[in-house]
């Protein structure tokens, strides 16, 4: 389960899939030295994106 506090590389490691939706949200995390130092809440605010749809869109793929 993708959770608030994971830091955008740990999410990316789980799964390439990842990738997709966090590009598809606007958030080239992959690219970004930002991935190691930030949660993916942060990221998702500093990016001005619905955090809860985000989530919700990483954990059904997960699930």
């Amino acid at each position: 389960m993708i959770t608030k506090d994971m830091y955008v590389h740990e999410i990316l490691e789980i799964d390439d899939r990842f990738q997709k939706i966090l590009s598809d949200h606007g958030m080239n995390c992959h690219e970004c030295p930002g991935a190691k130092s930030e949660t993916l809440e942060e990221a998702a605010k500093g990016h001005d994106i619905d955090f809860e749809k985000l989530l919700d869109k990483l954990n059904s793929l997960k699930g």
